[in-house]
């Protein structure tokens, strides 16, 4: 007879590039043999759709959160009558509010004991120093389970079928040839305070790019459209792209270029050629994961176009 399901809930983090680094920790879990119940923004139930996880968008007052979390941990009792006995929930965010409102919804929780909350934690692990993200994530699922293990050469994000289906409809209302090139050249946030869009961009995928004679993607998304418009003018621009189609379509590009943001990780979880443009960012600690990855620049300092052009001719000639 099968094991009975180990409901285990998960608090994912908010930011694209966190949850898709935290995808071989969640997969190892569900591996191991939890029924993953996944907390976090509405964006990462398209995301991860392919690996057929339950995904429950958050509601943003906390008496919501709770609430829900509540809900969450009264359904997994009646599946498993040791819920309670056993730590039953993984917050990935290291916020102060994240741990109260596991506590305060009567979940035991495994995390890092920061910004004050290790009394809140069922149990805490320091949160370690100088390693990637990625390592961040997948120590925390070896804690849980007690064992650790090497960490994955690659991400293993999985396409819907649904979301392949809808990018083979766009390449063909768009007429998109094979062999074609996706660009990121936005970036949310800053880097100690830099920014994190490359300076070069515009022209070099006016110049470059359109000297290879392959069509050019760019997928804004909300508030970036006029960028695209403005800057990209020759790219064929995608709008309102859900994450699910977007991965899709990258995962059936030649290669992607992309400044230090979501969209690149996206691109190397899916096996996707990626050139990852770098200027403020340290890529020891939070680079594209994968063995298609090329980085550039990075700790305060922007490749060439040079570098760039050199570095995309190679990839697209390595297939």
């Amino acid at each position: 007879m099968p094991n009975p399901p180990r409901p285990l809930i998960v608090r994912l983090r908010n930011w694209v590039g966190d949850v898709t680094l935290g995808v071989p920790a969640l997969q190892r879990l569900a591996d191991a043999g939890y029924a993953l119940q996944l907390v976090g923004r509405g964006w990462a139930r398209d995301l991860l759709a392919g690996h057929g996880w339950h995904v429950h968008v958050q509601p943003k007052p906390m008496r919501e959160r709770v609430a829900q979390l509540r809900a969450l941990a009264h359904e997994a009792r009646t599946r498993d009558p040791g819920f309670d006995r056993r730590l039953n929930a993984v917050c990935f965010p290291y916020s102060l509010s994240s741990a109260l409102e596991m506590r305060l919804a009567g979940l035991r929780a495994i995390g890092h004991a920061q910004e004050g909350r290790s009394l809140l934690l069922a149990r805490r692990l320091p949160r370690p120093r100088g390693v990637h993200e990625l390592q961040v994530y997948w120590d925390l699922a070896s804690a849980l389970l007690g064992e650790a293990a090497p960490l994955p050469a690659t991400i293993g994000l999985r396409v819907a079928p649904g979301a392949a289906e809808s990018a083979a409809a766009l390449r063909r209302e768009h007429g998109i040839a094979p062999g074609y090139v996706v660009i990121c050249p936005f970036a949310g946030g800053t880097w100690a305070g830099g920014d994190k869009t490359w300076p070069a961009f515009p022209e070099f995928a006016a110049e470059d790019l359109a000297a290879l004679g392959r069509d050019v993607l760019v997928c804004p998304g909300p508030g970036e459209e006029g960028v695209a418009r403005d800057r990209f003018p020759r790219a064929v621009r995608l709008e309102g792209v859900r994450l699910g189609v977007y991965a899709a379509l990258l995962r059936d590009a030649a290669l992607m270029v992309s400044n230090d943001t979501g969209p690149g990780h996206l691109a190397a979880a899916v096996g996707t050629p990626l050139v990852s443009v770098l200027g403020p960012s340290d890529p020891a600690l939070w680079h594209a994961w994968g063995p298609r990855v090329t980085l550039l620049g990075g700790a305060g300092s922007w490749p060439s176009r040079d570098e760039v052009r050199a570095a995309v001719v190679g990839a697209l000639r390595a297939g």
